[in-house]
């Protein structure tokens, strides 16, 4: 039996995807716009060894599996079309597959490519979270190229969700290239900004702060002073010339260091953008209650971060994709999960809000970026990192869509006794 009539067998007659293989065989709808090509049998040993999202990564990710027009098309299809009906490979089809290859082939096990962080390397790193385990996951993923980061976020180097004003004519302007993002970049930075409060003569505290475009941008627009806080060398390098050549060296100011090695104290206002991911569930009251220490009464904390869209889900799947190809330790919480710790540290809630779909757009403008600079990307990181980002971005735009994931800020404030120092009614709004 050839592989094309197992596809068929398994997902059904009308997969909305051209299936085809290196044996010649071909299923699904042919006129689909886009395509599954199994180039080699060793896409089929990496699903044999794992027949789930994992085992399609490695194929795709190795190019024993090619992917033939856009790549969120292909992933929307296969989860409204494979993934919804709980599709599975059955045990009869593995050994329909294992006799069209061969036994030997198919039982063969195959290393996974090299971008792949396995549970071996980081566990001998020691506990999760750890300050060392913690400084090699985030070397893992932003230390891959600051010219690469570039070519796919753009002139404001920033890779947390921006703010969008009007979201039909976003979509719209995704391909076009026109600074559209850059604009949404600003407008997130100005909507914390206001949230904090920023006044000239400040003191604000960034941590996991990237390559610095909050600090940039409290400096230069508000005259606040900023320390930016970031475990990745690379970005602080970067961050630092950037600083330097804006002329803002009085005011801002990014070191490579741990935020849990910030002395405490004497901070008026705290970002924390697109970093409690890497936190972890049980070291949340901890790093909370190191935040609120760290201001003094009166302060602002506003936190942005990924979330999920419940609080009961069970505990995220440590070892799937994102996990080993993305963010290794990566963890999400649900917004209330959050807000309680931000209280139970002793913040006082005062907004919250989620900006879920504004994420789903930024992706969309990264994923364009990408594919207008995919052959300069592919010469800088090599072309399985690139396509992890290409895979792993499209897969991103559709969580958010639909409401797999979200993205909250939400706004504490270190009392003062009685008062929170806060406006009645919000400016931010």
């Amino acid at each position: 039996m050839r592989l094309a009539e197992i596809f068929e067998r398994i997902v059904g007659p009308d997969a909305p995807i051209h299936f085809t293989a290196y044996d010649g065989s071909a299923s699904g709808d042919p006129n689909s716009g886009v395509r599954l090509h199994v180039r080699t049998p060793v896409a089929v040993n990496y699903l044999a060894q794992s027949p789930n999202a994992v085992g399609l990564t490695r194929a795709y990710v190795s190019g024993h599996l090619e992917v033939e027009g856009d790549m969120y098309t292909v992933l929307r299809r296969m989860a409204d079309f494979v993934f919804a009906k709980g599709i599975t490979v059955a045990p009869r089809d593995l050994v329909a597959i294992a006799r069209s290859i061969g036994w030997v082939k198919f039982v063969n096990r195959v290393a996974p490519p090299p971008q792949e962080m396995t549970r071996g390397r980081l566990a001998g790193l020691g506990w999760r979270h750890s300050k060392q385990r913690d400084a090699e996951a985030i070397h893992h993923h932003y230390d891959v190229s600051n010219a690469f980061y570039a070519m796919v976020l753009g002139p404001s180097m920033t890779y947390t969700c921006a703010v969008f004003d009007d979201a039909d004519g976003a979509l719209d302007r995704v391909a076009a290239d026109d600074g559209a993002l850059e604009s949404a970049q600003f407008r997130k930075y100005e909507l914390v900004s206001r949230k904090l409060g920023l006044e000239p003569g400040m003191r604000l505290l960034d941590v996991g702060c990237g390559w610095g475009g909050m600090v940039m941008h409290a400096a230069r627009e508000h005259k606040v002073k900023v320390l930016g806080v970031t475990l990745s060398k690379e970005q602080a390098e970067w961050a630092a010339k950037r600083i330097a050549q804006e002329g803002l060296s009085d005011l801002a100011e990014v070191r490579h260091m741990d935020y849990r090695d910030v002395p405490d104290g004497g901070f008026d206002r705290i970002s924390s953008i697109g970093l409690t991911e890497h936190i972890g569930d049980r070291n949340l009251p901890a790093y909370f209650s190191s935040l609120h220490d760290k201001l003094v009464p009166g302060g602002r904390l506003l936190n942005h971060c990924i979330t999920r869209p419940r609080n009961d889900l069970p505990p995220m799947h440590t070892d799937g994709v994102i996990n080993r190809y993305v963010f290794p330790d990566g963890e999400l919480e649900g917004p209330g999960r959050i807000q309680t710790a931000m209280n139970d540290a002793g913040f006082e809630i005062r907004h919250q809000e989620n900006l879920r779909e504004h994420y789903a757009l930024t992706l969309r403008h990264w994923g364009a970026n990408l594919e207008r600079n995919w052959d300069d990307a592919v010469t800088e990181v090599g072309e399985g990192t690139a396509r992890v980002w290409r895979m792993y971005m499209a897969g991103c735009v559709l969580g958010f869509e639909q409401n797999v994931v979200q993205l909250h800020q939400i706004l504490g404030v270190k009392t003062d006794g009685a008062d929170s120092r806060m406006p009645l009614r919000p400016s931010f709004q």
